[in-house]
């Protein structure tokens, strides 16, 4: 089938990692949930070019660059940290098992380098600070001493559950939008339910374009965040209640939020470049966590790679103003903060914990009812 438009994949193909290699026999080591699922998301191609874990120049030009050695923009590294002693048998092995937490057999990594890395440079490049309140620095700091490198070959998906049936592939993406006559489409990330604001965001975004893709991102999350149940059942009837057909289509991504603002919003963008999108929402502090970065610089980060294919689309933030009686920003609306109806993530939080619905011009009832039914909403 004819890809749905001609957005080419971040640097020029989509990889394909799925084999049948045999694994009989081979050394093997037990890898997190969540980097079990970016072992399937490069055999699927939603990191192309990436065929497998960093080797050295790339990680080290990853971290002080944003841009693999061959200078394709690539700004988060994606890496097999493991013990001296694991990392001294799986290079004398050459090829090792990659099992699941569940001891399913994932992928055989076909062993290549073998390295240490600054963790304080590593820190400082990625999340711009080597403060460890910051979560993706407390992260970092707590790996181990060496990263393995080498290509991947996919043997075997974990077992369907309620939460992937939603997993696409950029194969399937790129088939979906085709047949649904999408030329243009407009990727939204997200790690939250669906604020009536988020919707309107994604409605104007609609507006110009042919279809919008909700893609929240399923694993990993710090505390007091949406747990990823929430979000999708709340996607699900939002899509149902209140949007055209054939204009939005939700699929989740697997895989852990590095909060690392600015560099983690190019990195949003090009796994959606990959998926087939040809514009990415970029809200106000994009992947950002606390005040570690400013509100826009998730924004400005798009100038140094103006080589992307995916365009990034930014929106002023959204909200309902009851003296212009309709959902606006602060563009277009000339009122006081008393007429805005707005929230801040904290106060939304604590309203849901003591069983309050929010105000219908910031959740959906349907919304706010499935959030307030469920027992145990946030990641503790």
């Amino acid at each position: 089938m004819s890809e749905s438009n001609s957005i080419k994949p971040h640097g020029g193909v989509l990889i394909n990692r799925i084999s049948d290699v045999d694994p009989t026999g081979l050394f093997s080591i037990t890898i997190s949930e969540d980097l079990a699922n970016d072992v399937e998301n490069i055999a699927d191609g939603i990191f192309s070019p990436l065929e497998g874990f960093l080797g050295q120049q790339d990680f080290e030009s990853v971290v002080s660059r944003g841009r693999l050695a061959n200078d394709l923009a690539w700004t988060i590294p994606i890496v097999l940290d493991v013990d001296e002693q694991t990392g001294s048998k799986m290079k004398d092995s050459g090829k090792v098992l990659l099992q699941n937490p569940q001891g399913v057999g994932v992928a055989v990594l076909n062993v290549d380098e073998v390295y240490t890395f600054d963790k304080e440079k590593t820190s400082q490049g990625i999340y711009g600070t080597i403060d460890s309140s910051h979560p993706g620095v407390a992260k970092t700091m707590s790996m181990k001493d060496y990263l393995v490198s080498g290509k991947i070959d996919y043997i075997q998906r974990p077992e369907d559950s309620e939460i992937r049936k939603y997993r696409l592939t950029p194969k399937q993406t790129r088939e979906a939008f085709a047949q649904a006559g999408w030329k243009t489409i407009c990727a939204f990330q997200t790690r939250n339910p669906p604020h009536v604001a988020h919707e309107m965001l994604q409605k104007t975004s609609i507006t110009t374009r042919d279809g919008v893709f909700v893609n929240p991102i399923i694993g990993k999350k710090k505390s007091g965040d949406f747990v990823d149940e929430v979000i999708v059942k709340c996607y699900e009837t939002m899509i149902k209640l209140y949007y055209p057909e054939n204009r939005c289509r939700l699929g989740t991504l697997h895989t852990e939020m590095k909060y690392a603002g600015p560099k983690e919003a190019i990195h949003h963008a090009i796994m959606r470049q990959n998926y087939g999108c040809t514009h990415i929402i970029i809200g106000r502090d994009h992947a950002g966590v606390g005040k570690f970065y400013e509100p826009f610089a998730a924004q400005e980060i798009f100038s140094d790679y103006p080589e992307l294919d995916i365009a990034p689309v930014f929106f002023p933030p959204f909200f309902y103003c009851r003296k212009c009686l309709t959902y606006t920003t602060p563009k277009a609306c000339p009122h006081d903060n008393d007429d805005k109806e707005q929230i801040s993530g904290t106060a939304l939080r604590e309203m849901i914990q003591n069983g309050q619905a929010p105000s219908e011009f910031i959740l959906r009832p349907e919304v706010a009812q499935l959030i307030l039914n469920h027992p145990k909403p946030f990641v503790d």
